[in-house]
């Protein structure tokens, strides 16, 4: 089974009038405002689903800063999930400055069918992973939900790109620090996170803590993942495209033509997401 842990769509009449959602949402903006961003909606992710052998894909919403435009898009990735439930799993967005807003929409969300939080963008919601008065109500709600919380993480150096932000390694320790317990997954490789589990202090903290490899080829060289391998093991690591931003069979071929074992590569496409997401 191929998972593919991290991708992202909209409602065709989103697509259709982006530039008034852009007015409408910040994060939007700062991600799809420039019009040669690529924006799809179901049928394009499930034809390229096809296309790339990939049995199932974890929907991602963003970080979302106008509730009303994530309470309709929260509705819309339900609906599709439930349309195409063999294939698709889908992922609520929420922002944990709305408070009490928050935690109704997160436990509204498992209501319509969804199974995790994220994708969280921190920079762009104005808030920090390590500020514990603000995430300890989302982190308390994940955990009785059994969800597992995803985050965007950005790298403190190297070439800036749209919606890069300042999620770094260090904010994401202090947050996996303090909430051990919950399933986290860091997506683009958590910004280097894996290069300090060196220090033994930081892979002692990183038991439920997984790194997805979204949009890795606009970030490292395709040596990221036998490094990272070695360092955290193949079973911390999810195949993630971030389509459509980078296909899927990329995505598939960084990891085919990978020097690492066989049996590495089958948890990695798929193996370990399916554990986590309990399928």
């Amino acid at each position: 089974m191929i998972i593919d842990f991290h991708t992202h769509i909209f409602p065709p009449e989103l697509i259709k009038q982006r530039t008034s959602f852009i007015e409408k949402d910040f994060t939007f903006s700062e991600l799809y405002g420039a019009e040669n961003t690529k924006i799809i909606s179901a049928p394009d992710l499930i034809k390229e689903m096809d296309r790339s052998g990939v049995d199932i894909s974890v929907i991602m919403g963003i970080g979302w800063t106008d509730y009303k435009l994530a309470y309709d898009i929260n509705d819309y990735i339900s609906d599709v999930v439930s349309k195409f439930p063999d294939r698709l799993i889908g992922f609520g967005s929420v922002n944990p400055c709305w408070g009490s807003l928050a935690v109704y929409e997160m436990e509204r969300c498992k209501e319509i069918g969804l199974k995790g939080l994220g994708e969280l963008h921190p920079h762009l919601q104005n808030f920090r992973l390590d500020d514990y008065k603000i995430m300890l109500a989302i982190v308390e709600v994940a955990q009785k939900l059994d969800w597992i919380i995803t985050t965007h993480s950005s790298e403190p150096v190297g070439h800036l790109y749209q919606g890069k932000g300042n999620t770094h390694p260090e904010q994401l320790a202090k947050f996996i620090e303090m909430f051990q317990e919950v399933n986290i997954v860091l997506a683009h490789w958590g910004g280097g996170l894996p290069f300090y589990a060196l220090m033994p202090e930081v892979m002692g903290i990183l038991n439920h803590v997984y790194f997805d490899m979204a949009a890795s080829p606009f970030l490292y060289t395709d040596s990221i993942l036998p490094l990272v391998v070695n360092l955290v093991g193949a079973h911390k690591i999810l195949l993630a495209s971030d389509f459509p931003l980078i296909s899927m069979e990329r995505t598939l071929k960084l990891v085919k033509n990978s020097d690492i074992l066989d049996e590495e590569k089958e948890a990695i496409c798929g193996g370990n997401a399916a554990k986590l997401l309990g399928i």
